[in-house]
């Protein structure tokens, strides 16, 4: 059955239309995205006469350093990103993330051989503000920040959530979903040991034991025999140093 004149005038007009609609659809995102665009650009011009404004108060008060964080990051702007620039000459915050970075990678590399490269957040956050180059203003906001630009540049360090508590790891190598929740067992002892395992997380003997031997290889966990009824297990980074 052949198609008339008025069948395929009809389609040769559908087919213009839908063209038609695209075109308008593409200047209408093109004209969506430059008015975007030009937002961005006034937020950013905002963010900076902001930042010029309050610059002793981004520098001393931390919680107020932390929501100014969050107001860059939501329009795509990393004061943190390099420590030349604008924002490291506005702020200087390059300049201090750059020195607190090195302060923790100090504090860990002194303290690895007691904890096998993991501490508590809180722990570290109080050598830091003991620390004599250090100020009083450093946050456990600030200590994640600089942690995570250490962790980019491929230096191992990681914060590793386990129950309530936050873990800085500062040796090379992740730790599996078994390694985490053997330590979230432990958390509130600061110990473990094969049965606790067994019961509490319903794993067998010989998941349990590759776990925990793991643990103790990279030396995060210590081998205790003198306890009365079977080999307990301690990990040095869930309890303050004494």
């Amino acid at each position: 059955m052949r198609r008339g004149p008025g069948g395929v005038g009809a389609i040769n007009r559908q087919r213009l239309a839908r063209e038609k609609y695209a075109t308008k659809g593409t200047e209408i995102a093109d004209i969506q995205l430059s008015q975007m665009g030009k937002q961005l650009d006034s937020f950013k011009t905002s963010l900076e006469d902001f930042a010029g404004k309050y610059k002793q108060e981004i520098k001393k008060n931390p919680e107020f350093r932390g929501h100014f964080q969050q107001m860059c990051a939501r329009i795509g702007v990393d004061p943190l990103a390099s420590s030349k620039g604008f924002w490291a000459e506005l702020l200087g915050v390059g300049d201090f993330y750059y020195e607190l970075g090195i302060q923790i990678v100090e504090i860990c590399m002194a303290t690895r051989s007691r904890n096998g490269g993991l501490m508590t957040m809180d722990e570290l956050h109080k050598k830091i503000l003991k620390t004599s180059k250090s100020r009083q203003d450093v946050s456990e906001d600030d200590l994640a920040r600089a942690i995570k630009k250490l962790h980019v540049m491929g230096s191992g360090f990681q914060i590793i959530p386990v129950g309530t508590k936050r873990l800085v790891q500062s040796v090379p190598g992740e730790l599996s979903m078994d390694h985490t929740a053997a330590l979230q067992l432990a958390q509130g002892t600061g110990c473990t040991s094969v049965s606790s395992i067994m019961k509490d997380l319903g794993w067998d003997a010989d998941r349990t034991k590759r776990v925990l031997d793991h643990m103790v290889h990279e030396e995060m966990a210590w081998v205790d025999d003198q306890a009365p009824n079977e080999r307990l297990y301690w990990f040095p980074g869930l309890f303050p140093e004494t």
